[in-house]
């Protein structure tokens, strides 16, 4: 019990003990990896609830009205659609100015990512409002003088929330990957900011992964957040609807 694996330096043995090695300025990649692990997934969950509420007001407004206003929302979507990505995070990175504090930036690179990751659940939640809208509930709700917002929001969503919920749960990993690639290249956080992508930067350097192969632990960490999100989402869609894959 004297052995403190998790402790950076064990007083009475004066012996350093690290659980995943250290990086080349001898510190711990384990806590660093803990601490980075709150930072990436938090960007993930947050980034999903904003892209979550873009996607649902706009899509159920362009599949419940229609006309003009489908036609806009939905070239504004292809038209986001169409940019590039690492182009477009590379301009918008570079706006950030460089005196902003780690929370203002922590808090920017989360918008970005999830100003243009609404698109794809918008079209989702349109098509769903195409289908409802004719439904004899919502006309009698309309007749009964309900507000668009109360049609939307308790007529129509409650009816297909599971969809969107598994969505939702398939769009993390998205962002995870997002501002992993950011941080990655530069953009995105900076250290003293610790996130996946921040440790990964170390390792990109190829004489430093010849001396130090653990570096690259950070990158499985993603790997595995990406798949458990993922089979997440594909048993709660299969929940949700589970005669999809049936033939």
């Amino acid at each position: 019990m004297d052995w403190h694996l998790l402790s950076i330096h064990d007083v009475d043995l004066r012996t350093d003990i690290y659980l995943l090695g250290t990086d080349e300025l001898g510190r711990d990649l384990w806590s660093r990896l803990i601490y980075g692990t709150r930072i990436s997934l938090s960007i993930g969950l947050i980034g999903v609830a904003l892209s979550l509420l873009l996607g649902i007001t706009l899509g159920g407004i362009s599949g419940y009205f229609g006309g003009i206003i489908d036609s806009l929302i939905q070239r504004s979507i292809e038209f986001i659609r169409s940019i590039p990505t690492i182009p477009l995070w590379m301009g918008l990175a570079a706006a950030l100015p460089k005196d902003w504090s780690i929370i203002k930036i922590y808090f920017a690179i989360t918008i970005i990512i999830s100003l243009f990751g609404w698109t794809a659940l918008a079209r989702v939640v349109r098509g769903k409002f195409l289908a409802l809208r004719e439904e004899e509930y919502v006309m009698a709700a309309r007749l009964n003088g309900c507000g668009t917002m109360r049609i939307i929001f308790r007529h129509m969503l409650p009816s297909f929330i599971s969809h969107i919920i598994a969505a939702t749960t398939l769009a993390i990993p998205a962002m995870i990957i997002s501002e992993t690639a950011l941080s990655f290249l530069g953009l995105g956080l900076r250290a003293p900011a610790i996130s996946w992508g921040v440790l990964l930067q170390r390792a990109q350097n190829i004489q430093t992964i010849a001396l130090y192969p653990w570096l690259m632990i950070p990158a499985l960490a993603v790997i595995i957040a990406v798949l458990a999100f993922n089979f997440l989402g594909d048993g709660l869609r299969d929940a949700a609807d589970p005669y999809s894959n049936t033939n």
